[in-house]
């Protein structure tokens, strides 16, 4: 096991706030985040990424000159630094307005002002995305798992990927949309299937419907990230047959306990 510590971490800040910058500081130290650089614009926070790649970036929504969701884009679009860890600080509630950085893969989405609870959680999650701990099964080798991971969002694939080989899990298939999942189950075989709920075609409710009435593999586990995962409406997906709901952004510690208790079960 790998497994990193806050100090070991590498943050850059980029705060346009003065006031909000030197509070958000004062936290991340708090957390025992020692190397943290600053930027107060979009084209700050580039040059700076040009010149030393962060672990995880803490970014407002707005800047003079530009966004939070061009600065993720600008990251995911390099090959160099498309791995940095990104997580949003913002005072913004309205989902729709958050909802396009919970389907690319943030580490975490932390409100204006965020509790030392709410940061702890954003910190774990991204050592745990950058550390490898396996996972320890009594009725699998881990390595031999065969995983669908079905979601519409490439980069919620890859943050689903990323997370679960980090415990070990090597087979992984993807598909983008339920329909393509539903092609895949027949004619493999899988032992656990991780889906997201809104998808275009067949959305999540569907495919495990069809898993759980129409396929040869009925049994299989099922574990659905949504970021919809609090919401009343989805009480008929466990009704249908999902075993488990995480949100998104989700935690790699609380996905690890899921398939522990999916898979020993």
């Amino acid at each position: 096991m790998s497994h990193l510590s806050p100090s070991e971490l590498s943050l850059l800040l980029v705060e346009p706030s003065e006031t909000q910058k030197k509070i958000i500081m004062g936290r991340l130290q708090q957390e025992g985040i020692l190397s943290i650089q600053t930027a107060g614009k979009l084209s700050e926070a580039k040059e700076i990424i040009t010149r030393h790649k962060p672990d995880l970036i803490a970014s407002a929504l707005h800047f003079e000159d530009g966004s939070a969701l061009e600065l993720l884009q600008h990251i995911k679009a390099d090959p160099g630094s498309k791995d940095i860890q990104f997580m949003l600080v913002s005072s913004e509630c309205r989902r729709e307005q958050l909802e396009i950085f919970r389907q690319s893969g943030v580490v975490a989405i932390l409100p204006k002002p965020f509790s030392s609870e709410h940061l702890g959680k954003a910190l774990n999650a991204t050592i745990d995305l950058l550390s490898h701990d396996e996972l320890d099964l009594s009725h699998f080798d881990v390595q031999d798992l065969r995983v669908l991971i079905v979601d519409d969002s490439p980069l919620a694939r890859k943050v689903i990927g990323r997370t679960i080989a980090n415990l070990g899990i090597k087979q992984i298939c993807e598909a983008d949309d339920g329909a393509q999942a539903i092609a895949l189950l027949q004619h493999r075989m899988f032992d656990l299937v991780i889906t997201d709920y809104n998808m275009p075609s067949v959305d999540g409710l569907a495919l495990t419907r069809y898993i759980r009435t129409q396929s040869n593999q009925s049994h299989i586990p099922i574990l659905m990230v949504s970021s919809e995962a609090k919401d009343t409406h989805l009480s008929n997906v466990e009704q249908a047959g999902v075993n488990a709901l995480c949100d998104k952004p989700f935690e790699p510690r609380l996905v690890k306990q899921l398939l522990f208790q999916l898979l020993e079960d």
